[in-house]
């Protein structure tokens, strides 16, 4: 039977939790953890401003 190549191996989705320990984590894997929460950080703020501005929506619907 062939060995598994590491590459066909599935892989393991990277994920991060606040307050975790990071001693045992290279400088890559801290660098692609920042960039997962800046995409984090830029999709809550995408949908704060979809909220925003429904909530103004109504506001000015019920105004009048």
């Amino acid at each position: 039977m062939p060995a598994i190549e590491d590459d066909d191996r599935p892989r393991k989705k990277i994920s991060h939790d606040i307050g975790q320990d990071l001693t045992l984590l290279s400088v890559a894997e801290l660098e692609g953890r920042i960039g997962l929460m800046r995409e984090e950080i830029a999709r809550l703020e995408a949908d704060i401003g979809k909220k925003q501005a429904s909530r103004s929506a109504a506001d000015q619907f019920f105004k009048k």
